[in-house]
């Protein structure tokens, strides 16, 4: 049996891309294949945690395949079924209000949308300062839709963040194959 091809996209919570990239590995280790992609942000901003194109570049040797970064590449993942899964880790609560108001201007957005047009599963793991704050209402939007999946998250810094929320990126092999099973690991939030 052909293993499932993983779409797994990074956005801008830039302090998480290590640990996701790591998770990206595993998947890779196990056999899935990887198809990568960055949001307009994580492909163009350099930071304290790392330069975008230093990213860019570590995710294009890690799968052999080039990273979506584009509105065009993105829109035919849904149409051509390019992702038997398309994750998004780390998930931004920027992303998280854009998907929840339907708004696709950004490589991941787009992807999101087109993947779920093609009635096709996404995982988010959330990554943002304000999950149970500004991006509460996202999180509460998003949380019923069809095919939309998320990695169980918790408080990152309970006593100097506390609205603060980042997913548990060790779970995400595990999330995958929930996500890919049409199931939802539990719990959600810890």
């Amino acid at each position: 049996m052909d293993m499932p091809v993983i779409g797994y996209a990074l956005t801008g919570s830039f302090c998480t891309f290590r640990k996701s990239i790591e998770q990206m590995q595993i998947l890779l280790d196990h056999g899935y294949h990887v198809l990568p992609m960055m949001s307009f942000n994580a492909v163009s901003i350099d930071t304290r945690f790392g330069k975008a194109e230093d990213f860019r570049r570590e995710l294009h040797a890690r799968t052999n395949r080039k990273v979506i970064c584009t509105i065009a590449d993105a829109e035919p993942i849904g149409p051509q079924k390019l992702c038997d899964l398309l994750v998004v880790s780390p998930c931004t609560g920027n992303t998280l209000g854009k998907l929840a108001a339907g708004i696709y201007d950004t490589p991941v957005t787009l992807a999101v949308k087109s993947q779920l047009r093609a009635e096709r599963p996404v995982l988010l793991g959330v990554s943002t300062n304000d999950a149970l704050s500004g991006s509460a209402r996202s999180l509460g939007t998003l949380l019923p839709m069809r095919n939309v999946y998320f990695l169980p998250m918790a408080q990152d810094a309970p006593q100097g963040k506390p609205r603060s929320m980042v997913c548990l990126f060790e779970r995400t092999k595990d999330a995958v194959e929930a996500a890919l099973e049409g199931r939802q690991l539990t719990p959600i939030v810890l």
